[in-house]
């Protein structure tokens, strides 16, 4: 469970930083705290569209990722940000992600952070 409660929290900070850094990434709200709140939500979101999704469609797109020495990975990781995006419209969370560049971009910069926070926070359940 602990485990779990770090992924999320690593996986919301990336978000944050992504939101910050990239003007079209965005997330609104009234308050901080509810700020904080969707960030986590989407954080959960984006966890499970990685968990749930992003196999398949790495194990579909093997051809790509090899011919291109993984660079592909980074199309499959804008996806999957772009799909987090259009399920949290669903959801009624105001997360948005405009474009696909914007989408490539936020990826590399979620997976750099998120990578980071794994070093630093704890993993162990």
């Amino acid at each position: 469970m602990k485990n779990f409660v770090v992924k999320t929290i690593a996986n919301a900070g990336a978000l944050a930083v992504a939101v910050w850094l990239l003007d079209k990434i965005t997330l609104t709200g009234d308050s901080t705290a509810k700020k904080a709140w969707t960030l986590i939500l989407v954080a959960l979101l984006f966890g499970l569209v990685n968990w749930l999704v992003k196999p398949i469609v790495k194990l579909l797109s093997l051809p790509f990722v090899i011919l291109t020495l993984g660079l592909f990975t980074l199309v499959v990781n804008a996806l999957m940000l772009l799909l987090t995006s259009w399920l949290a419209g669903k959801l009624d969370l105001s997360f948005h992600v405009e474009g696909f560049w914007t989408a490539v971009l936020g990826g590399l910069i979620i997976s750099i952070v998120s990578w980071a926070l794994h070093v630093v926070l704890p993993d162990e359940d």
